[in-house]
């Protein structure tokens, strides 16, 4: 294992690990567990955390667990390790509020989606953000209109980034042109690689960072990816594409509607606990849980973790 090395300038570069959250079996939340999960990620080498995100099942949170969950994050955290907070909401107003317990808690960065209650404009994406901004951490704007329905288009993004809104974009529509459309209208916006079965492309494309799924089961290989994805080297990249190869089945996974479920799965078969969602998410169908099981295994077969 490696120590943590997250640029203090820059934190929400490198691999953050969207968390899965761990529950008891009584479908309340395992702070203790979780605690230990970022405290083992960072052990691993990997930059961060992003927790409340929806692989964290953040939308079947009370506020007062919501809150925990950062703070729980913000306190395993060695120095140096960052925790980017998802402060996703229903309202603008709501975001801001999560937004500042974020910085009390002692995050150095948040994720945050557009406004979601219905189709959002443009106008209505720049305030929203506007306001959120006011609050002083730095933000990453997520991208994701299969859930939120609202497209942050890359003339969007140039817009937020040249009011100085944002510092960087979780991309996951895996339209991997967008890549080279964003570098064209907002050169110094920072691409975060928000799909792992995209990494290998927005890694060539120029992606700074990867919000992640599967580091919560196999932290040191998708680390390893990473690096070689994003390095710039020829040879590096000759190495990664075999490795991309072999895991992609896995990584795909992250971009599927049962992806909480999966990656908790995958969690559980390589010794971690993953464990049971919350409702409305429940176990997955025999054939896609054995399907998960195989990738999985095939994975720790040919000695990822």
């Amino acid at each position: 294992m490696a120590e943590s090395a997250t640029p203090t300038s820059t934190p929400w570069r490198g691999v953050y690990t969207a968390t899965a959250l761990p529950f008891h079996d009584d479908l309340s939340v395992d702070y203790d567990a979780f605690g230990e999960h970022v405290a083992w990620l960072a052990a691993y080498g990997t930059h961060g955390v992003a927790p409340n995100g929806s692989l964290g099942e953040y939308q079947t949170l009370s506020d007062d667990e919501r809150a925990k969950v950062v703070e729980t994050a913000v306190q395993a955290s060695p120095e140096g390790f960052g925790v980017m907070a998802g402060c996703g909401a229903y309202g603008t107003l709501q975001s801001v509020r999560w937004i500042e317990q974020a910085q009390k808690a002692g995050a150095s960065s948040v994720l945050l989606l557009p406004p979601n209650t219905y189709r959002a404009d443009a106008d209505t994406v720049l305030r929203h953000y506007r306001e959120a901004a006011k609050v002083g951490l730095p933000i990453v704007a997520y991208n994701n209109p299969y859930d939120t329905k609202v497209d942050l288009l890359p003339s969007v993004l140039a817009q937020l980034h040249a009011e100085g809104l944002i510092v960087a974009v979780k991309e996951f529509t895996g339209d991997v042109r967008r890549a080279y459309e964003i570098a064209e209208l907002a050169p110094d916006l920072d691409l975060i690689v928000g799909s792992d079965d995209v990494l290998l492309e927005l890694g060539v494309a120029g992606a700074v960072g990867w919000v992640a799924g599967y580091p919560n089961a196999i932290p040191q290989s998708t680390l390893e990816l990473y690096e070689l994805v994003t390095s710039g080297d020829p040879a590096d990249l000759a190495r990664a594409l075999p490795i991309y190869r072999d895991l992609h089945s896995l990584l795909r996974w992250d971009s599927k509607t049962e992806f909480v479920q999966a990656i908790k799965l995958s969690m559980d078969v390589a010794g971690r606990k993953g464990g049971v969602c919350r409702p409305p998410r429940a176990a997955l169908p025999t054939e896609i849980h054995d399907r998960v099981v195989a990738d999985t295994e095939a994975a720790l077969a040919k000695g990822y973790k």
